[in-house]
């Protein structure tokens, strides 16, 4: 009787953290379909009287969405691909050779993740100034291509596999880009799709550094194109939560269809770590 106590306590908690993750999410698209009028109203209603419908296309027409789409799906691809290959060489220089202050480099690398994000923000905008890269759409991914949490979570993968079969391979004649192309990265898909749709969904939903960057609204991101919806002195609070809806979908497809890879990636690296 008390494991069945526990099992319906448990099941309550899990239904309210479902409702209240899926929550704002209702209420962004309730509050896309309402009148300005009752998106602004003090009692907010939860339904709208007719749906507005015509908020999305006033979206659609106020911004160039399809040339903000790809330049995300662009800026998403060369930031994971980037991100892969560097995070993943690096991973097995730190997980599986050995030179002089292999640690000590690792642990200055780490306090990185101790830092705020924002701190870089003025060293990488001057850096693309002497590139010449501002309002460009390489400026939106060339100072993403490197993230220390990818280095930490694909070591600590790199670090379980056997280096039996790194002497293997030594004796079959690999060198150590085909222990680390043939024999590594197979052996660690799951950490490799935990990085991938991770870095996809912080990349999506990037604002402040491709408003920085880049003026033309052509050379944005979705997110931060959409954030112009925001008006100076109105902003209405429908069209907002339509650009949101608009912006969001793809990423929830991407996480559905890859969410077992994702669980099981994170899953292994918390056991391992």
């Amino acid at each position: 009787m008390k494991l069945r106590r526990d099992a319906i306590v448990v099941h309550i908690l899990l239904i309210l953290a479902v409702l209240m993750t899926i929550g704002p999410f209702v209420w962004m698209f309730l509050t896309s379909i309402k009148t300005y009028e009752e998106a602004i109203r003090i009692p907010p209603t939860l339904l709208p009287a007719i749906p507005q419908w015509r908020n999305y296309r006033i979206v659609l027409d106020k911004f160039p969405v399809g040339i903000l789409y790809l330049n995300t799906f662009l800026t998403v691809t060369a930031v994971v691909i980037g991100q892969l290959a560097i995070s993943a060489m690096a991973a097995y220089a730190f997980a599986r050779l050995r030179f002089p202050g292999r640690d000590i480099l690792f642990i200055a690398i780490l306090a990185l993740l101790m830092i705020p994000g924002q701190t870089f923000l003025i060293p990488h905008y001057v850096i693309m100034v002497k590139l010449r890269l501002t309002n460009t759409l390489p400026a939106l991914f060339i100072p993403r291509l490197f993230n220390v949490f990818g280095v930490f979570l694909l070591r600590q993968f790199f670090l379980v596999v056997p280096k039996a079969l790194d002497d293997a391979a030594k004796i079959d004649g690999c060198n150590h880009f085909q222990i680390f192309y043939k024999i590594i990265l197979p052996l660690s898909k799951p950490g490799l799709s935990a990085l991938a749709i991770l870095t996809s969904l912080w990349t999506w939903k990037e604002l402040m550094w491709p408003i920085i960057v880049n003026r033309s609204i052509d050379k944005l991101t979705l997110s931060a194109g959409l954030a112009f919806l925001i008006g100076e002195h109105t902003t209405y609070y429908e069209q907002v939560m339509a650009g949101g809806i608009l912006a969001i979908w793809p990423m929830i497809i991407v996480f559905f269809i890859f969410q077992r890879q994702f669980v099981a990636g994170l899953t292994a690296a918390a056991i391992k770590g």
